[in-house]
């Protein structure tokens, strides 16, 4: 009928969609399936049944392997996601560990700088009531030297004037007491003065020394007396201030250390409670940060979770459809192969079909002939073409047609290889499409994957390089560490000598001052109680000798020089002893904070290489899985080059080809079709 020409001429125009090696295939399948006695009859319950199982077979397969491409890109999102998250659960769990370290020594620091608080505090009120009590032990001392010291001073002034009144007046004793006891109603200090003359009088008349006039010279003479008196004030006088003076400095040296311990105590105090309010802040920060870690680390392990129990799932879903459809298709193709054999074709067509076939007219007759004719046409036309286009799809055809008896069997077949050559080029438009989707997927993750790999490559290097230049500037702070302790020892070493030979020089230089002294004080004494004779006339021939009284000017002279020189030595060497002292307290507080900022330079870059070394593992780690993602990722592109890229005809060529076929097949369709009607 017409609608049926219209439908087969639509179905063969539709053949430019395919491919010529899809199409050369399918005509060789059609010939070759076609056997020469059903050319002239009618398609058969049993052939349709086998065109029915060829689509079922085709539609299984495309749809089988349509899913193993979709499970085959949902596989690979699942690995990448699970992957990615695995590496941020690592990137969590390594953080919650730095983390609670970082809280736990926190509030540990916070723990030991309020003990050392509060032990500065008590050392603070400690020293505070030190500093109290020696500033009120030394009023003390202070106003007794007042006291004393107003004594003797008015004592002192009082023996002057009383010396001096009693030179002038030219006293006898009984009259210079009365002086003294007449004065000692009036005077202040004189009340002292007056005690010690009647003692030391009542000591010189326990003697038995006789009485004498103010002008005696002897030593129970009272201006004598008075002026020993004299002498004796202003040495304790001298020996009060000299206390007082002694005290002073030694409060001043106390009130000074304790000051500076308070003022260092309050510092370093001050700066306790400071590092211990940071600490207590930046633990409490830490806490917020690792109570948010540990959130989005249990989010991303229940994602993780989730992703790997519906990927399970699915795989087994899969799996089980891919064996499903195998078991189909193996079903499809035994059930053709059965209903194929000639068993099943041949029997039915021998007994079923040759009863429906009706005698044929004279008519009928004709138009066969005119069809042979046609096919010897077509055949002609065919091989023509093939060998201009050297197709063999053409050629096995046009000699397939030539040798048939009958072509409305072949027209039916035609038909049914053209719906199977559009089946293939849309297949094979798909198969390009998803090729294209996946070669520019995969050079994505590619590029992706190896920028990762430089990106950690670079990474790798720079925290190598930091580690092993963290590592050299330990070393070289334990040497200068080593080199401070060394230098420190040295130092102290030489103090130790130093203080000792000073200790000593200081020592000898006092012995001989004191000594010195003592012989010039016993010259003096023996010099000045044998002055007095020296007026008196004595024999010429024989003379009392008093002593090389000539020479003791020279003598005491060069004995005071010797007490200079050790007074000198002494001063200088205190002077060299003090400056020593803080010179070397200068070299070993700078040495010792010198030393203590090496060390915890030291501490931290140790902390930093630590640190460092665990990034540059976790770092490798990244890298290897990277590293494996890029190579699982070229595995699958040298998987998709043979159907992607290994192409050895060029597409235009191969659709130009495939063109020129078609147009062919249509005329020969075209020659066939005209003379079935």
């Amino acid at each position: 009928p017409a609608s049926t020409a219209i439908a087969r001429g639509q179905t063969l125009a539709s053949v430019t969609a395919l491919s010529p090696a899809m199409k050369s295939t399918l005509i060789s399948a059609v010939f070759a399936l076609l056997p020469a006695t059903a050319l002239g009859a009618k398609v058969t319950p049993t052939q349709q049944v086998i065109t029915m199982l060829n689509e079922m077979k085709g539609k299984g397969e495309k749809m089988m392997d349509e899913e193993q491409k979709i499970f085959s890109t949902y596989a690979e999102w699942a690995d990448d996601r699970s992957k990615e998250l695995a590496f941020d659960i690592d990137d969590a769990a390594a953080k919650i560990e730095d983390l609670t370290s970082f809280i736990s020594k926190a509030d540990s620091d916070v723990a030991t700088l309020g003990k050392e608080i509060e032990a500065l505090d008590a050392e603070i009120d400690r020293l505070s009531a030190e500093k109290k009590e020696a500033t009120e032990m030394r009023k003390e001392q202070h106003a007794e030297y007042v006291k004393v010291s107003t004594d003797y001073g008015e004592s002192v002034d009082a023996l002057e004037r009383a010396i001096q009144v009693i030179s002038a007046q030219h006293y006898d004793r009984p009259q210079a007491e009365a002086l003294l006891q007449t004065m000692a109603k009036t005077v202040s200090g004189m009340p002292r003065v007056l005690a010690a003359f009647m003692q030391q009088n009542e000591a010189a008349d326990q003697d038995g020394a006789p009485a004498v006039d103010a002008y005696e010279t002897q030593s129970g003479g009272v201006l004598a007396l008075l002026e020993g008196l004299l002498k004796k004030f202003k040495k304790e006088l001298a020996d009060v201030e000299e206390d007082e003076s002694n005290q002073a400095h030694e409060f001043s040296l106390v009130e000074l250390h304790l000051s500076d311990t308070i003022a260092k105590d309050t510092s370093d105090r001050d700066e306790k409670a400071v590092l211990k309010g940071e600490k207590a802040a930046a633990s409490a920060k830490a806490k917020g940060e690792l109570g948010e870690t540990k959130k989005a680390k249990a989010a991303d392990e229940k994602l993780k979770a989730e992703i790997e129990a519906t990927f399970k799932a699915k795989k087994a879903v899969f799996e089980q459809n891919q064996q499903v459809r195998k078991m189909e298709l193996e079903a499809i193709t035994k059930a053709m192969e059965i209903i194929s054999s000639p068993k099943v074709s041949a029997s039915y067509a021998a007994h079923i079909n040759f009863a429906q076939v009706e005698p044929a007219s004279f008519l009928q007759m004709g138009r066969m002939h005119r069809r042979v004719s046609a096919t010897q046409r077509v055949s002609e036309l065919l091989a023509k073409r093939a060998k201009a286009l050297n197709s063999k799809a053409l050629a096995a055809m046009a000699s397939r047609a030539a040798a048939a008896p009958n072509f409305s069997k072949v027209i039916d077949m035609v038909e049914q290889l053209i719906e199977r050559l559009k089946q293939e080029a849309a297949a094979e438009a798909e198969h390009k499409a998803w090729c294209d989707e996946q070669l520019k997927a995969n050079k994505l993750k590619r590029n992706k994957k190896m920028a990762q790999a430089n990106q950690l490559t670079a990474d790798i290097e720079g925290l190598t390089a930091s580690i092993a230049e963290m590592g050299e500037r330990i070393e070289v702070l334990l040497k200068e560490q080593k080199q401070l302790t060394e230098a420190m020892a040295e130092a102290t070493a030489l103090r130790e000598k130093e203080h000792a030979e000073n200790t000593k020089a200081i020592a000898d230089a006092t012995a001989g001052m004191d000594a010195v002294q003592q012989a010039i004080v016993v010259l003096k004494e023996f010099y000045e109680s044998q002055a007095a004779f020296l007026q008196q006339q004595q024999v010429p021939e024989l003379e009392e000798y008093k002593g090389m009284q000539s020479n003791k000017g020279g003598v005491v002279g060069m004995l005071e020089v010797i007490v200079s020189d050790f007074s000198r030595l002494k001063a200088e060497t205190e002077a060299s002893e003090k400056a020593a002292v803080a010179e070397y307290d200068a070299f070993m507080e700078e040495s010792q904070t010198s030393k203590k900022q090496k060390h915890e330079e030291e501490v931290k870059l140790r902390l930093e290489k630590d640190q460092a070394e665990f990034e540059k593992s976790r770092t490798e780690k990244r890298l290897r899985a990277t590293e494996e993602e890029l190579a699982k990722a070229n595995k699958y592109f040298e998987y998709l080059k043979p159907s992607c890229l290994e192409v050895h005809v060029n597409w235009e060529e191969r659709v130009a080809k495939r063109n020129e076929e078609i147009e062919a097949l249509k005329q020969a369709w075209n020659i066939l079709d005209q003379k079935s009607q």
